[in-house]
């Protein structure tokens, strides 16, 4: 799933600027790709609080249904019920895990931008003035 890219300038001496650009957007989609996990993870965890605290009230031997990948299954609440707590107990430390990895992903990220020599010049904003040597140094515009 991840891509590697190098961390240090020395790398980035043969890449073209197309190439650090593929390799910045890259590393942005992996950050996307997270910061999506985590909103789908802390929707499920809303989720099962919501459906805990409406079968707590439900006597255990009354039927429910649960989705078990994409297959409807008939159960009992006193069934579902301890597996829902077991889940909701676990969320969290998944949730903990994906912010330490969008964590490291954005240093990562600032790491790539820094060992690459890359300003980026938003619409809203005039770009900085030209560097004395501009040989030396990658600007990319991203078209977003």
């Amino acid at each position: 799933m991840s891509k590697s890219v190098p961390k240090s300038g020395a790398g980035s001496k043969g890449k073209s600027n197309e190439e650090i650009a593929a390799g910045l957007q890259a590393l942005r989609t992996e950050q996307r790709q997270l910061a999506n996990k985590i909103s789908e993870l802390e929707m499920d965890l809303n989720e099962h609080k919501t459906v805990i605290e409406t079968l707590r009230e439900v006597e255990g031997e009354r039927k429910c249904f649960r989705m078990f990948g994409g297959v409807l299954v008939e159960r009992t609440v006193a069934d579902v019920l301890p597996e829902l707590e077991t889940n909701q107990e676990r969320l969290p430390k998944a949730l903990q895990a994906l912010h330490e990895q969008l964590t490291r992903k954005g240093q990562e990220i600032n790491e790539y931008i820094e060992s690459h020599d890359i300003h980026i010049h938003r619409g809203d904003r005039p770009p900085p003035a030209a560097p004395d040597h501009p040989a030396t140094s990658n600007v990319l515009v991203p078209t977003n």
